[in-house]
């Protein structure tokens, strides 16, 4: 009888120690971290991850798609491209590209105006209020720019462009959500 309490001891650990080295992330993978759905919904618990301005969690991916598959990818991860409220926001923001990128990158926010051109809006569902346009923009050059980047030119301002581009991204949390 001791013995088979010992043996049902040992599975058991046996088990754990397997499923802890399956949750573990590969540290040999050859793609980045942050396109694997999995493993970022797993990290998500973490906060260090995320910088946190005025309530919300600002994250920035590093990893260049088109503005569809970033917001795409923010929502699988209980988020959206990011929206901008003020000028605070802007520069945070900003400072946040230069610090993980090492430069000013033009990188994409939640903004788009594909719906109706001109009527500009934020994925998140925010109010559409601050803007940091770049002089002569929103342009939308040969009707193709519904799609909004920050970090444009030496001005670091906001540019149309189209959505097909590939950039980095910035995605937003309102509230922590744990995903299965």
């Amino acid at each position: 009888m001791m013995a088979m309490m010992k043996l049902a001891v040992l599975v058991l650990v046996c088990a754990a120690v397997a499923q802890t080295v399956a949750d573990a992330p590969q540290a040999a993978s050859s793609e980045p971290a942050e396109d694997n759905v999995v493993l970022e919904k797993k990290r998500l618990i973490f906060h260090n991850y995320w910088t946190v301005m005025r309530g919300r969690r600002f994250r920035y991916f590093s990893s260049p798609k088109t503005w569809a598959q970033a917001e795409s990818f923010c929502r699988s991860i209980g988020a959206n491209l990011a929206s901008v409220r003020n000028r605070f926001e802007n520069y945070k923001l900003l400072r946040l590209i230069k610090k993980k990128q090492g430069r000013f990158t033009p990188t994409w926010i939640g903004g788009s105006d594909a719906q109706t051109n001109g009527v500009w809006f934020w994925s998140d569902g925010s109010n559409y209020q601050y803007t940091n346009w770049c002089p002569n923009e929103p342009n939308n050059y040969h009707g193709r720019q519904h799609c909004l980047q920050m970090n444009f030119s030496y001005r670091r301002c906001w540019d149309d462009v189209e959505c097909w581009e590939r950039r980095p991204f910035i995605c937003v949390k309102r509230r922590w959500r744990i995903l299965g």
